[in-house]
């Protein structure tokens, strides 16, 4: 009988996650050389190789390729397995793992937390900040229980709940505020600073103005909103940015602030999670906390 524990598993998850003894180490918050023992003893009841291990990173071997889809799949339903218990009291306690797409976390997080924590009290909330594709993924591998993104996400195994629309308004250097607002087709001629790729606001803003997602004309990106405010204010280009980032990220500014002609380019924000996760009902209970949020947030934003 091949005995290997639900923690070895969690390393060996987490080895192949990383792909680095040291960052999968700090993960698992072990030791470097436990965390090594831990996978050659795991090696040793298998009788075959999980990595091939280089100078700086450690890579699969075929048979670990195999073994950690298997591993996850366990590490999921034990998972499940303690959701299942949580779900079966009369109310949420525990640890609550949230992921969050970075054009919306740091707007509506502080309120969806206090709220959330008023509420329930008992519950251990954990934030993952990071763009829609590795949330989908951290998800499906069980690391998270739900995520906050713009819909649709369109993947057959997670659950959609849409919140609440939001719209983009169009930012210009403040020498700019008396020019005549620029449609769609105008935007295109001027210079548009986005998102690097990989955030989703990048594609929608694209899409708006009727862009390919791999524009043949000049660009200059930037990994975060603030970045995009301060080279407009620096008169570098124009930009748009969700409604609910404006108070946070043009108070320091010099930019004007404009909203375009119906029909106004807009995003759907909404809650994704697991179809097979127990916690399905407490997690729309949470879904309309965020809605919430999200709508009085609306309400008192107005441009």
């Amino acid at each position: 009988m091949i005995n290997i524990t639900l923690k070895q598993l969690r390393y060996f998850e987490a080895l192949a996650h990383h792909g680095h003894f040291g960052r999968a180490a700090e993960a698992c918050a072990i030791s470097q050389p436990a965390l090594s023992m831990q996978i050659k003893e795991m090696e040793e009841v298998l009788g075959a190789a999980l990595f091939d291990r280089g100078a700086r990173q450690v890579q699969l071997t075929q048979f670990g390729e195999v073994a950690v889809e298997r591993a996850r799949d366990i590490l999921r339903s034990a998972d499940e397995l303690g959701d299942l218990a949580r779900a079966s009291r009369d109310r949420l306690v525990g640890r609550l793992r949230i992921g969050v797409i970075p054009t919306v976390a740091p707007y509506l997080l502080p309120k969806v937390i206090g709220n959330l924590t008023a509420r329930y009290p008992e519950l251990d909330i954990h934030v993952r900040e990071t763009v829609t594709p590795k949330l989908i993924e951290e998800l499906g591998a069980g690391r998270l229980d739900t995520a906050i993104v713009a819909l649709p996400v369109s993947e057959h195994t997670l659950q959609e709940t849409p919140l609440f629309d939001e719209r983009f308004v169009l930012l210009r250097s403040a020498r700019e505020a008396n020019a005549p607002l620029p449609n769609a087709d105008s935007l295109r001629e001027m210079r548009l600073l986005l998102l690097e790729e990989g955030h989703c606001f990048r594609d929608q803003a694209l899409s708006f103005c009727n862009m390919p997602s791999g524009p043949p004309r000049e660009m200059l990106d930037a990994s975060s909103l603030s970045t995009l405010v301060q080279m407009v204010s620096a008169g570098m280009g124009v930009t748009l940015i969700p409604e609910m980032a404006v108070p946070v990220e043009t108070r320091s500014a010099s930019v004007s602030i404009s909203r375009f002609e119906a029909p106004e380019p807009k995003r759907t924000v909404g809650m994704v999670w697991r179809k097979s996760s127990p916690l399905a009902g407490q997690l729309s209970e949470i879904a309309e906390l965020v809605r919430q949020a999200g709508l009085s947030m609306a309400d008192s934003q107005a441009v």
